[in-house]
Order: structure tokens, then C-alpha cells, then sequence
């Protein structure tokens, strides 16, 4: 009995209002917990706002791959411009094309044997030199002009001044298509002093195979000759032409395309020759001198 009333004595101490914290949470007001439901949100809300904010998500992340995906393909398209693209289906024309640049790029280096010093006849590179500048375009005018000055006779001025046209032709037609085509030789070495002056720069066509040429085939045509002149003659319009592929300075077609035009050349003045009466005047015109010589 003892016992019982001392835990019926606890029982109703800790049923006071000042141990009743203890045991029960002290009950919200109607307002506090209608703020509570205010600030926070349902399980079923924030499921809704989850399932909205990924699809978006998804949509900004596909947005920036692809932002990613153009920057990386414009940094491509900078680096291989489209030259060195290769086409997944070329056509045949342009396999064939291909391939003969290619076989004669690699004839024209294989032709350069006095390119450079150290080539296997680096040793005669000096001669070969010498023949190449006999077609050269300045050595050509200068010297017909110094003929036309020393020349007394109408035929001789007349033909003169016709191969003084022929020169000037060809190199102007030479250098036109040089800065059209603006191809470079096979072991693209720098141009000279001389090479400025004539504006033979490019290697397409070859200014002195056309010159050589042309200055023969002139020659032959108007000059009365032997014939072991005639044959060496034709046989230095040749060298010369064989001087600037061995020197590297031209592939093979731009000598054989150099070729064709001087025959072209030469059929061109010969269609518009001038007249002895207008070669006078040109001199004349030329020398300040309106009296011409008759």
C-alpha cells in the first residue's frame, strides 16, 4: 500500500502544468500553423515543381552542347580551309586532274638535279645558269635596241622593230598570265633581281621558254642562215627551256605550255607585222627625230 500512494503522489506531481512541458509539445495557435502550411510546401507541389524544373534542366543542357558543338566546328573550319578538305566523291575528272599534278610535280623535282648546290650536278649549276639568262627577257630588248641603233638599212630596222614588239609582247602576255595563274614552282625558290625586272616571278608559263622560242622561230623566219646555225639554233631554244627545269625554277607543263605560247607568239606578230613606212615612224617617234629615214 505504501508504494501505491507514493506513485499516485508522482503521478499527479508530474501532472502540474509546470512538468508538462516535459512531456507534450506545447500546442501551436491556429495562425502559427496555418503560416507553417503557408512557408512550406506539400510532398505532392514539390514533386510537380521537380518534374517541371528537369525538362528545362535538359533543355539548357542541349542548348550549350550544341552552343559547344558550332564553336567546335567553326574552330575546325578555320584550322582546314576548304583546299585542304578532302571530297569524300570526287569525280573523274577530278582524279584525273590530280593525278597528272601530281606525276608532274614529281618529274619537275626529279628534273632539278641542279636545284641547289648539293644536287648530284650542283657542280654545273654555274653553266646552267648562264644558259637560262641567254633566254632571259632584259638581255633580249637591250640588245635590239643597240642593234636598231646602229642599224642603216630599212629591212634590217624593220625587222628590228617587229622583233622589238615580239619582246615586248611576250613578256607582257607571259607576266599577265603569271598573275592570273600565280603558281609556283616545284621547289619554289625566291625570284631574282632580273626576274623582277622582266616580271617573271611565277612559274606558270615559263617566260624564257616562250622567248626562246619565239626569238627562233623569228630568226629562222627572217634571217638567212646555214644550216648547222639553223640546227643550233634550235637546239639552244631547247637548252633553255631544259635550263629552267633543271635549275627548278618551272615544272614540265609550264615549260611545254612556255613553248606553245612562243609559237603563238610568233604566229600573232607575224599576222599584224608592221610596214617598213610605219617602223620609220616609230623610230621617229622614238628617237625625237620626226624626219624619218628613206
Amino acid at each position: 500500500m505504501p508504494t501505491s500512494q507514493s506513485r499516485a503522489k508522482a503521478r499527479n506531481v508530474l501532472n502540474r502544468p509546470e512538468f508538462m512541458s516535459l512531456h507534450h509539445q506545447p500546442a501551436r495557435s491556429a495562425g502559427a500553423e496555418a503560416r507553417a502550411g503557408a512557408r512550406r510546401p506539400s510532398h505532392k507541389t514539390q514533386q510537380q515543381q521537380q518534374q517541371q524544373q528537369q525538362p528545362q534542366q535538359h533543355a539548357g543542357q542541349g542548348c550549350e552542347h550544341a552552343q559547344q558543338d558550332a564553336t567546335e566546328n567553326g574552330r575546325e573550319r578555320r584550322e582546314f580551309p576548304e583546299e585542304d578538305c578532302m571530297q569524300l566523291n570526287p569525280s573523274f575528272k577530278g582524279i584525273a586532274m590530280n593525278s597528272l599534278l601530281a606525276i608532274d610535280i614529281s618529274v619537275s623535282k626529279s628534273l632539278g638535279v641542279c636545284a641547289h648546290t648539293t644536287s648530284s650536278w650542283g657542280n654545273m649549276r654555274a653553266i646552267v645558269k648562264l644558259i637560262a639568262i641567254t633566254g632571259h627577257g632584259i638581255p633580249w630588248i637591250c640588245g635590239t635596241l643597240m642593234c636598231l641603233t646602229r642599224s642603216n638599212t630599212l629591212a634590217g630596222q624593220e625587222v628590228l622593230v617587229n622583233l622589238l614588239l615580239a619582246l615586248l609582247l611576250d613578256m607582257m602576255t607571259v607576266a599577265g598570265m603569271q598573275k592570273l595563274v600565280k603558281r609556283k614552282g616545284p621547289w619554289e625558290m625566291s625570284p631574282g633581281f632580273l626576274d623582277y625586272l622582266a616580271m617573271d616571278v611565277y612559274s606558270f608559263p615559263a617566260a624564257h621558254a616562250s622567248r626562246a622560242v619565239m626569238v627562233a622561230k623569228f630568226l629562222l623566219a627572217h634571217l638567212v642562215l646555214a644550216v648547222p646555225l639553223r640546227i643550233l639554233l634550235v637546239l639552244w631554244a631547247f637548252l633553255v627551256g631544259m635550263s629552267r627545269l633543271m635549275l627548278g625554277r618551272h615544272h614540265l607543263t609550264d615549260v611545254g605550255c612556255g613553248f606553245a605560247l612562243g609559237f603563238l607568239h610568233y604566229s600573232l606578230v607575224e599576222m599584224v607585222w608592221l610596214p617598213s613606212s610605219t617602223c620609220q615612224t616609230l623610230i621617229s617617234i622614238g628617237t625625237l627625230n620626226w624626219s624619218p629615214l628613206y
